[in-house]
């Protein structure tokens, strides 16, 4: 190949690069209607693609709770991640893994808490008809 063409292509990937850095993930993670996965950069540079699970307020914090797609050690294949929304003045928002244990128990608690009520509120609309 060419070496210009290369060196273009190179060019546009950089700039694809500082595209997808610019995204607040605060509005990837509340908009309902994004299917896309999540890609996460690990403290080594290693691209991690997550699903998006959930996305809980809780005690005046924003978590969400992915599921890795791609293989992480110590997480098993069934397992879920509860991340929380770290904000800094003058910063962009970053996802943080959650490493107080109770913490994250409670975030699923909390999650499930809402899976139920949904439930719940499911079955009395199909109760009405």
């Amino acid at each position: 190949m060419d070496k210009n063409k290369l060196k273009q292509i190179e060019e546009v990937s950089k700039e694809v690069e500082k595209e997808i850095e610019k995204v607040d993930i605060i509005d990837i993670l509340l908009n309902e209607d994004n299917k896309d996965p999540i890609i996460l950069l690990d403290n080594t540079g290693r691209r991690l693609t997550f699903e998006q699970i959930a996305v809980i307020p809780y005690n005046e914090k924003i978590y969400c709770v992915l599921k890795p797609m791609d293989k992480i050690d110590n997480v098993q294949d069934d397992e879920a991640i509860v991340f929380y929304v770290e904000e800094k003045e003058g910063e962009e928002p970053v996802l943080m893994v959650e490493t107080d244990e109770k913490t994250a128990i409670d975030v699923f608690d909390e999650y499930y808490n809402l899976l139920d009520e949904a439930e719940a509120q499911a079955k009395k609309k199909s109760s009405k008809k």
